[in-house]
Parts: structure tokens; C-alpha cells; sequence
């Protein structure tokens, strides 16, 4: 009897040491103690917000992703993010991370640090709606960060309480290495070369909208292209902003500010301090311009009356989906190539 009993106490014991590592079969009639593998995840698409469902209504920034990759996917919950993952079974996961710096950079350092998931090979594509200054873009273009700075690290002051002309705006000590990250010139390329001949759509409401304005970059079709994305918690607004912005953007030796929007250099971050940037692309959409036209006041083009919106948001939700799945697409089906790095253009 003793001599049965210990052999069963050490059965139980190895399989409780070497389960999870080694996989050992339970005892007979014990649950099934074997921890799953975690998801390898090739491409992760962060979207900030979304309207209303994921699917069949309308379409806010993740919807049209969704539908492409994780229609029918099992959401998985994850403690401190806004919203579940998604992943399909080619290694594509996303999820809506929240509007904001703090919110959707929370939600992606919980996703990161979930065991659930695997990032050490991952690609990201951080993709979302934005403005654009009317001298460098249009409704309807999606835009490839070549730059990615942050707008709000720094000292501020009231324009009134400066000599005419001069900025507002000085950089502040020791924000040096997380105030600006520029994105992998090499994958930009590969996102470029495999993306700029997308064929957008247009609205006649955005088309219309943009005879408002004066410029020939504010006036002609979308396109595809790239510049300097200028994340900002404040949704800053008109020509002294817009100024402002671009000025921050040669302060640190960025492109040209083509981009405004709220999320993308906080999540870089956090990706950042655990996987490095060499991977991260962010991926944006103008649905509006950073200033009202010529003819209008600043508040006037932040409250429109009814009827004076900019159309061609339904249509740049869309074109960004259709820019962002050709990387996706094409990193995940040549993925020997891509997992060790980006290959060379």
C-alpha cells in the first residue's frame, strides 16, 4: 500500500514540475492543467476609436479592419486595455486602444505585457483619422508618418505676452529622447513601394469643400504620401497652431507637418521601451484641415453650421484600410522574409 501511494505522489509531483514546460499528460481523471501557447503576432493594428459596432453599422476607424481580418474572430479580454484583441489565425491582431495620449498608450503597454501574446516579432501599424494643414494636404489622403513628434512636451506661453511674430513655443530639457521618434526609413519604403498607387476614394461633399480653399494641396484628389505626424492631447486648431506645429517639426529636425492627431508618439513609446521602433509604422487619414479657409474664423471652422461640415469621411475610414492591408498583406504572406527584420528595399 505505502509503496503504491508514493509511486502516485510522485506521478503528480513531475507532472506539476514539467506540465507547462514539457507538456506531461495529466494523471487519469485530472483536469488538464497545460498552459496554451501564446498568439505570435506578425501584425498588430491599433485603431483609437470606433462608432459604434465593429461591423455593420457606420464605420469609425476600425471598423473596415475588422472586417477584413477578424470578422468572426473570438475577442480576447485584456486587463487594463479599453477593448479585447482580436487576432485571425494568420498572426493580424488589433484592437481599439482608445482616443488620447494616456488612453490608448495604457491600453497598448496591457496588450504588450498580456501573456497571451507574443510581440518579439511584431509589426505595428498605428492607424487612425487626423487633420491636415490645407498647404500640404487633403480630405481624403492617407499619410505614412516619416516622423513622428510630440506636440505638447515643452514651455507654452500666451502670444500677447511676446514680441510680435516670434514663437510661443520653447523645447524642454530631458524630454530629448521621447519628444520625437523617426519611423524605420527602410519600412517606410517598403510601405511606400508597396502602398502609393492605392486607388482612393472621393465624395463630391469633400470635393466641393475643398474649392473653400486656396491651396492647390487643399484642392486637388487624395493621395497617398508621407510627412511628419504631430501627436497632440490638445486638438489644436487654426493658421497660429498650424504654424506652430510646423515650427516644432523643423525645431526637431522632422519633415514637414503633414498630420495632426493624439496617440501615435505615446504609443511609440510604449512599444518603445519594450520592443524598439524598428517595427512601428503609423498609418493616418485626413478627414479635416487644421484651419478654417480664408473666408472664416477659427471657431467658426471648429462649430460649423449645419450643412458646412467637410464631406469624405466614410471615404478616408476606407482608404486607410485599403493603404494598411497592402503592408499587412504583404508582410504576412512573406513572413520567412520579415520576421527576422525588415528586409532590404
Amino acid at each position: 500500500m505505502f509503496d503504491r501511494c508514493w509511486k502516485g505522489a510522485r506521478w503528480l509531483a513531475l507532472c506539476g514540475l514539467v506540465a507547462v514546460a514539457a507538456g506531461c499528460a495529466s494523471a487519469p481523471g485530472a483536469p488538464d492543467t497545460r498552459v496554451a501557447q501564446p498568439v505570435q503576432v506578425k501584425v498588430f493594428v491599433a485603431a483609437m476609436f470606433e462608432i459604434g459596432q465593429n461591423t455593420g453599422d457606420r464605420a469609425g476607424e476600425f471598423q473596415h479592419w475588422y472586417e477584413h481580418y477578424w470578422k468572426g474572430a473570438t475577442p480576447i479580454t485584456v486587463p487594463g486595455a479599453l477593448n479585447p484583441v482580436y487576432c485571425n489565425t494568420d498572426g493580424v491582431c488589433g484592437a481599439v486602444l482608445g482616443m488620447g495620449k494616456v488612453n490608448s498608450s495604457s491600453s497598448m503597454q496591457a496588450i504588450l505585457l498580456n501573456p497571451a501574446f507574443d510581440f518579439s516579432k511584431a509589426y505595428y501599424v498605428l492607424s487612425g483619422v487626423g487633420g491636415t494643414p490645407p498647404a500640404r494636404g487633403t480630405i481624403g489622403d492617407v499619410s505614412w508618418a516619416s516622423w513622428l513628434v510630440d506636440y505638447d512636451l515643452g514651455h507654452r506661453w500666451a502670444p500677447e505676452e511676446n514680441k510680435a511674430g516670434e514663437p510661443t513655443f520653447m523645447p524642454r530639457k530631458g524630454y530629448e529622447d521621447y519628444r520625437r521618434f523617426q519611423i524605420n526609413p527602410a519600412l517606410l519604403g517598403w510601405a511606400m513601394k508597396l502602398t502609393a498607387d492605392t486607388p482612393l476614394k472621393d465624395s463630391d461633399g469633400a470635393r466641393q469643400y475643398r474649392q473653400r480653399y486656396p491651396d492647390a494641396a487643399a484642392r486637388r484628389a487624395p493621395a497617398v504620401g508621407t510627412g511628419t505626424h504631430m501627436t497632440g492631447d490638445t486638438f489644436f486648431h487654426g493658421p497660429g497652431m498650424s504654424k506652430q506645429a510646423q515650427y516644432i517639426a523643423k525645431l526637431y529636425g522632422a519633415d514637414d507637418y503633414t498630420i495632426t492627431e493624439m496617440e501615435a508618439a505615446a504609443i511609440t513609446l510604449v512599444i518603445k521601451r519594450t520592443h524598439g521602433t524598428e517595427r512601428v509604422m503609423s498609418l493616418r487619414g485626413a478627414v479635416n484641415f487644421d484651419q478654417g479657409n480664408p473666408k472664416e474664423t477659427t471657431l467658426q471652422h471648429l462649430d460649423p453650421a449645419p450643412g458646412e461640415t467637410a464631406g469624405g469621411f466614410a471615404e478616408t475610414v476606407d482608404n486607410i484600410a485599403a493603404v494598411g492591408s497592402r503592408l499587412v498583406n504583404h508582410i504576412v504572406t512573406n513572413w520567412p522574409q520579415w520576421q527576422g527584420g525588415v528586409p532590404k528595399p
